[in-house]
């Protein structure tokens, strides 16, 4: 039997698999809205297979965006389009549909990557100090208090907008260098103020997120989180600091955690690898006790079922993966031998009932 692909419950959810589709940004939304480019790509994912579609880094306001071509969830209208999305993902198969909701602080207003995706100039960046991300971005503007009260108001309002959406769950985007990493990270993080200097104040206001959109969000609906476990630099965010992160917000109200790493600056270190990031999921989950979905380089039906089946995380997630492969899901179950529905459009690609399966995917194929 596969670990795989076994279910796994998240709070009042069951996922049917472990394997998730991780959030990757398209570049693809007009003022925020969800488009037909959206529909195309996650339906495709949505008719494999997967247990969890996580859809792209959303920002809550429009300033909190990526770029300007970045999904939004912070008004009327980028709600609407995000709700015709999700009813038609959950017509294409099994998946349960999350978003992952944040604010790019001082990475924000970037140009598409196929653009440079250098600072575009489209709005003025936010951050908890006025440290630019790297030499050729502009400084951000240091939030007050009345700001990040303003931005506590927005990620709530978000959360209760996915949840009118029909969105099964969400994840707070506590990563790659985003605003509430920024927080996080004494590389970004300069205060001098009650939300900066030691970790106890470096977590204040990503608790406090945390808090508003639990009490935005139901109870038996999954609240996960995406954390980068560490800067990869000294003077940066430890694996040690992310332990003590971790076992606060889970005690907030945390469902799950997905755990990454790097992005706060623009240059580091990462020792890229099959697994790479597999330790850090492993520590983080020993810390906090919640279910943990590792994330990075993870790229074979194999290297998945081991991390699962030894215990180093609940969950795996697959990003860039899954653009070279949409089908990953059923060509994984396959190798590993899980029986699993194929939508039923589709289901004579099956190597059950197609013999040039294994002449077609050679790289998944059984040895």
């Amino acid at each position: 039997m596969s670990k795989l692909f076994s279910p796994i419950t998240l709070a009042g959810l069951t996922l049917p698999n472990r394997v998730v589709v991780a959030p990757m940004c398209q570049y693809s939304a007009t003022d925020g809205k969800a488009g037909d480019w959206h529909v195309q790509h996650y339906g495709a994912l949505a008719a494999s297979g997967p247990g969890m579609i996580v859809l792209e880094a959303t920002g809550v306001s429009p300033e909190g965006r990526i770029s300007p071509y970045c999904l939004g969830l912070y008004d009327d209208a980028t709600e609407a389009a995000l709700t015709s999305l999700v009813a038609k993902l959950k017509g294409f198969g099994e998946s349960r549909i999350a978003i992952q909701l944040g604010h790019a602080g001082r990475k924000g207003a970037a140009a598409a990557p196929w653009d440079g995706g250098g600072p575009s100039g489209a709005w003025t960046n936010v951050a908890p100090s006025a440290v630019p991300f790297d030499e050729n971005w502009p400084a951000p503007q240091a939030l007050d208090e009345t700001e990040m009260e303003r931005l506590r108001h927005a990620f709530a309002n978000a959360a209760a907008r996915a949840l009118r959406a029909g969105f099964d769950a969400i994840e707070v985007h506590s990563a790659h260098g985003y605003l509430l990493h920024q927080f996080l990270s004494p590389l970004a993080n300069k205060r001098t103020d009650r939300y900066g200097g030691s970790l106890e104040n470096r977590m204040r206001f990503p608790l406090e997120v945390i808090a508003a959109m639990r009490a935005a969000w139901p109870k038996d609906k999954p609240l996960g989180i995406r954390i980068s476990a560490t800067d990869w630099l000294e003077g940066g965010l430890t694996v040690e600091e992310s332990q003590t992160y971790a076992k606060a917000f889970a005690a907030a109200g945390i469902d799950y955690v997905c755990v990454s790493s790097g992005g706060v600056v623009a240059k580091a270190p990462i020792p890229v690898g099959p697994g790479y990031q597999v330790h850090l999921a492993e520590a983080v989950g020993k810390a906090c006790g919640l279910p943990i979905r590792a994330v990075g380089l993870i790229a074979t039906p194999e290297l998945a079922e081991s991390v699962v089946a030894e215990g180093k995380a609940a969950m795996i997630a697959i990003g860039r993966g899954f653009l070279d492969n949409p089908r990953w899901v059923w060509h994984a179950a396959e190798k590993l031998g899980a029986d699993i529905p194929y939508a039923r459009q589709y289901r004579f690609a099956s190597g059950r009932y197609w013999p040039g399966a294994k002449l077609a995917r050679p790289a998944m194929a059984a040895e």
